[in-house]
């Protein structure tokens, strides 16, 4: 698959996500093996401190670490979290910038890592998480 495909491929099944739709992420860069979303902290997706809600920061990391691994994956796959885990570092505020890549691809597991930063590079978040290839038509 030419890179340019790749992108659209990615872009295509991004553009479906309703959630990331709603929490007004962008998809800004894909390679294979790495993907980076973006989106604004925003007040409807802020905890009561003001800082962006945990559950923002995990759905970053989960999308650009699963887009990740569906770089890697035959165009008639496409990939499911198994299982991820997040480790939160600081307060989340400004733009966030998830950078998700892949650990490790295998034929059945593929270990993916996410780092999440948000207003000045400041480390919001980092994860890791295994993503399971599917057939599309399973999904």
């Amino acid at each position: 698959m030419t890179d340019d495909a790749l992108r659209a491929r990615i872009r295509r099944s991004f553009e479906q996500q309703g959630l990331m739709r709603t929490l007004g992420a962008t998809l800004a860069h894909v390679e294979p093996g790495r993907v980076r979303v973006e989106a604004q902290v925003t007040e409807a997706s802020s905890q009561q401190q003001g800082a962006g809600h945990a559950g923002l920061t995990f759905a970053l990391a989960d999308s650009a670490a699963g887009y990740a691994a569906l770089t890697l994956m035959d165009p008639d796959a496409e990939v499911v979290t198994s299982e991820f885990r997040i480790s939160l570092l600081a307060p989340a505020r400004g733009q966030l910038v998830a950078e998700g890549r892949v650990l490790r691809p295998g034929r059945r597991l593929i270990a993916v890592a996410a780092d999440v930063y948000g207003d000045d590079g400041a480390h919001v978040a980092t994860a890791l998480g295994t993503m399971v290839p599917v057939r599309a038509s399973l999904v």
